[in-house]
């Protein structure tokens, strides 16, 4: 398999690669492979990766969860 990651986000999304290949280790046998880094040249303007627009999209769904959480306890506290 081949992932195209912009330089910037390539260790962290090797540090990932390398925790979810742990855990799956830990219920099912994996033999050989390795995860490999190269860098490549992108004629072009740079767009955000899938990785920084999922990224985005955990914190933006943490940060609905916090506030609604907010909102419940501020709305328990009137009742009460």
């Amino acid at each position: 398999m081949e992932l195209i990651v912009i330089e910037d986000e390539a260790e962290a999304v090797v540090e990932q690669l390398n925790a979810a290949l742990d855990r799956l280790e830990e219920r099912h046998a994996i033999f050989g492979g390795e995860i490999e880094t190269a860098a490549i040249e992108h004629p072009g303007t740079r767009r955000r990766s899938a990785f920084t627009h999922t990224m985005a999209a955990g914190e933006t769904a943490a940060s609905a969860v916090r506030m609604a959480g907010g909102k419940v306890v501020d709305a328990l506290r009137k009742v009460i």
